[in-house]
């Protein structure tokens, strides 16, 4: 299947070979996308880990201060007075009868779920149809816990998941096109900063080997990876 005329006409306000900073990118990224909805930015970090062992397995999350411009509907499954405190949190959907609805007729609106440790042996059961959705309350990404007041504030304000795939790349959104440059900057070093901070022991070598930005339907455009973990440093 050929590429759209859009997508082409956007392809060559690109250079293709260049490296570019940040600020740079995001105002030129702004331009390639001509879609007519808003498009999300997307950030892929190539690292130099190897995946297949689990002490390379960079995970973890990150609240962005942005937001990801994206509605989050947030299910916490959990009893008695934790079910307060969850819907006082902004939680969507909360309660344990949501399960069967999930199981009987196949419901899944929502984008997160958080569940207290005491019902993950009820929970587990959802792991089929949970897991492959990425969905699957875990204690590493903060959606298992008793503290769900702080998991549904996190979530709902723009938390969100890392994971290096199988080919040593982390492919996450960091806000949507109409965001303001500057919030995107912000955003977008935020998650550089969780990755590198994320570096595991037993990565040896160049850790971050390269940074890739582009909107839903644009072309992509490689940061300079330099000078991007130069921006992260000079924030701290």
């Amino acid at each position: 299947m050929g590429k759209s005329k859009r997508y082409m006409a956007s392809s060559e306000l690109v250079e293709s070979t260049r490296l570019y900073d940040v600020g740079e990118a995001l105002e030129l990224l702004k331009k390639t996308a001509t879609a007519k909805f808003d498009e999300t930015v997307e950030c892929a970090m190539k690292l130099g880990v190897d995946p297949k062992h689990a002490e390379q397995n960079v995970r973890g999350t990150v609240v962005l201060p942005h937001g990801t411009g994206k509605t989050v509907r947030v299910l916490v499954l959990t009893r008695g007075e934790k079910e307060t405190e969850a819907e006082t949190a902004g939680a969507d959907y909360v309660g344990m009868d949501y399960m069967e609805k999930i199981q009987k007729e196949g419901w899944l609106d929502f984008e997160a779920v958080v569940a207290t440790p005491d019902v993950m042996r009820d929970v587990g059961k959802l792991g089929r149809i949970l897991g492959p959705r990425g969905l699957m309350p875990n204690p590493k990404t903060g959606t298992m816990t008793f503290d769900v007041a702080q998991a549904v504030k996190e979530l709902k304000a723009g938390r969100i998941e890392y994971r290096v795939d199988k080919h040593g790349i982390i492919h996450v959104p960091v806000g949507k096109v109409s965001l303001e440059t500057d919030k995107l900057i912000d955003n977008l070093l935020t998650l550089c900063e969780a990755v590198i901070r994320a570096r595991p022991a037993a990565c040896k070598g160049l850790y971050v080997r390269g940074i890739f930005l582009s909107s839903t339907m644009g072309p992509g455009l490689k940061l300079d990876s330099v000078k991007t973990q130069a921006a992260v440093a000079a924030r701290r």
